[in-house]
């Protein structure tokens, strides 16, 4: 069963346990505590954004950030690096002044937020509403106006992590948007064409890691379907590319968003290359993903410009 509010399948105590357990194995306890939002770091970087806003903080001033894409592509890593600029301001799936089970809360309220914010940027990471994007750009802006970034990572190293940690949510949520359930997010924003090609697809017989393949096309196509490499106010961000070099990535991202960079958002991220021990995947979907790597390779080489008010280094 798929739970309509979170596009998530619901299956038993022994199943989610098992899961649970298996997620803690691969990822470790510290990387789990960070996607509930419970970290150590997160009560020290508080306390230097309330002082930040005791000595600078006005209201009225915020450039709305949307960091948008699909889960397990590196946007919690990119969250933590950023969110040691005291001047910035960011509400993760969990924050619920934002959210209700991880999906935005309506626009008239989100506006609210971003007005009120003494913070001159506020980045918000809606990965359930990602097909939403220019609708939010153009909709619930700040006074500033608003941008996005659109973090992708490898198929191979997205889709390993994600059959760790959800096992066959992938495969059951696609079968259902190709019955026809348009109340999860895995099927929201698709147009004819794309949802008439999932249904060519036997999903049944594909295995976890090949849904999840599946998923990170049907999801990261919708970069090119809404239009967004044509728009200066959405950059595309390759997390392996960040990894690779860490200070450099950074850099680029915040220039783009105008946040000033410092060394200390990059403590501790120490600089990797993408394995290459490749998911084992039928011969068509390992095509279509390499087809889509390399549109997505060429989006992001291109950045476009900062917007004005912020000078970073």
């Amino acid at each position: 069963m798929v739970d309509a509010a979170v596009g998530r399948v619901v299956t038993g105590g022994p199943a989610r346990l098992a899961r649970q357990a298996r997620w803690l194995r691969s990822e470790g306890v510290a990387r789990v505590l960070e996607e509930r939002d419970v970290h150590p770091a997160r009560a020290r970087d508080a306390l230097a954004r309330r002082r930040w806003r005791r000595h600078h903080g006005e209201p009225g001033a915020a450039l709305a950030v949307w960091m948008v894409g699909l889960q397990r592509s590196g946007t919690n890593m990119l969250t933590r690096c950023l969110r040691r600029a005291p001047e910035l301001e960011i509400h993760n799936e969990g924050d619920r002044r934002a959210f209700v089970d991880y999906r935005l809360r309506p626009d008239p309220e989100l506006v609210r937020l971003l007005a009120l914010s003494p913070h001159p940027i506020v980045l918000c990471k809606p990965l359930c509403d990602s097909h939403r994007v220019v609708e939010l750009l153009e909709r619930v802006r700040g006074p500033r106006g608003a941008r996005a970034l659109w973090v992708f990572r490898g198929v191979d190293g997205r889709s390993r992590s994600a059959s760790a940690r959800f096992g066959s949510h992938a495969r059951e949520a696609l079968l259902a948007v190709a019955a026809g359930d348009r109340t999860i997010w895995q099927g929201q924003g698709l147009g004819e064409a794309a949802l008439a090609d999932l249904r060519s697809i036997d999903l049944a017989e594909l295995d976890d890691t090949s849904a999840q393949a599946l998923l990170w096309i049907v999801r990261n196509r919708l970069f090119f379907d809404l239009g967004l490499h044509r728009r200066d106010d959405v950059a595309l961000v390759d997390y392996d590319a960040v990894t690779a070099d860490p200070p450099g990535g950074l850099r680029r991202v915040c220039r783009y968003i105008g946040l000033p960079y410092r060394d200390a958002m990059v403590a501790g991220v120490e600089p990797r290359t993408p394995t290459d021990l490749r998911v084992a995947l039928p011969a068509w979907l390992r095509t279509r993903c390499d087809d889509l790597t390399e549109r997505l390779a060429l989006a992001a080489a291109r950045l476009p410009a900062q917007p004005p008010g912020f000078a970073s280094t």
